[in-house]
């Protein structure tokens, strides 16, 4: 074994996730900043605000499902959906439905695992992603909030 090999193997692996990541997040920024300025909050909590209701869950579930990318790109989009009023157990379960239900990651299930084995884990992992998110909703402190986005030209940043 050539001497730092470990190391130039590191360094090419962690250069290949800097340039996915250089190549994802701008436009999922982007998608974000969009949805911050097209979307109404009141449009947000009526639908996935904590007054909604089962239906929430299929929201949240299905934009889970929907969206591609890797996870990194999820948490741009729970705190703009927190911010906009949505309710923390919903946050929680599109956070859950993403990391376990996107379609991308399931038709390669299926195609390696089969589809009986893709039902009775998907049957399996969501109930257990509402549960823990109705869960962990109720362990919150009722006032937890996201911080405020702060400007670089703001005491908090300076020190």
């Amino acid at each position: 074994m050539a001497p730092f090999a470990f190391g130039r193997a590191a360094g090419a692996g962690f250069w290949a996730f800097s340039l996915e990541m250089a190549a994802f997040l701008p436009a999922m920024f982007v998608l974000v900043g969009l949805f911050d300025v097209w979307v109404p909050r009141s449009v947000v909590e009526r639908h996935v605000g904590r007054d909604s209701g089962p239906l929430a869950i299929l929201w949240m579930v299905l934009l889970g499902t929907l969206q591609a990318g890797p996870l990194y790109g999820a948490f741009p989009v729970a705190v703009a959906l927190w911010r906009k009023g949505t309710a923390p157990r919903n946050v929680f379960i599109y956070l859950g439905a993403f990391s376990a239900l996107k379609i991308p990651m399931l038709t390669f299930e299926v195609a390696f695992l089969g589809w009986q084995f893709s039902l009775v884990r998907t049957a399996v992992t969501l109930p257990v992603f509402i549960a823990l998110a109705y869960l962990l909703e109720r362990l919150l402190p009722p006032d937890v909030t996201i911080p405020a986005e702060e400007g670089p030209a703001t005491p908090a940043r300076r020190g």
